[in-house]
């Protein structure tokens, strides 16, 4: 079983391939599945702007497009280029995507700036009274 330190540090290691030519603001995330599978991402800028996909859209796309659906953890990292990684938290939409394939009460966002400074919280802290499929039955 893989430990917070080593899913941030593939959180990290994704980060390097960031492609920020506009904000310079680097982003890596590394999601875990609940058999332990790891699938990682960076953000992916645009010059047209709203093209760009960020790092955790690009790691949760990634593990479903491999048919992966049930997540336990993911990881982000980020900070602007050349300077040292701040707290990151993700963003409304990543938080919704992630929200998609979840139990938000359970699942775990973590947040750092190292293997050693880090911040936990589940989704549901992120994203109170969120709206996901069930809410289509109504």
């Amino acid at each position: 079983m893989i430990n917070e330190a080593e899913l941030i540090t593939l959180a990290i290691q994704a980060r390097e391939n960031a492609y920020a030519p506009y904000s310079h603001f680097q982003v890596g995330a590394a999601l875990l599945t609940k058999k332990g599978e790891i699938y990682t991402g960076c953000n992916v800028e645009n010059a047209a702007y709203s093209p760009c996909n960020c790092a955790e859209r690009t790691a949760v796309f990634k593990a479903v497009s491999e048919g992966k659906r049930e997540f336990q953890q993911i990881a982000v990292v980020g900070g602007a280029e050349g300077k040292e990684l701040g707290f990151c938290p993700p963003c409304g939409v990543c938080r919704q995507v992630l929200r998609e394939f979840v139990n938000e009460k359970v699942f775990q966002v973590i947040v750092a700036k190292s293997e050693k400074e880090y911040k936990k919280y589940t989704l549901e802290e992120l994203l109170p009274q969120s709206f996901g499929p069930e809410h289509l039955s109504l």
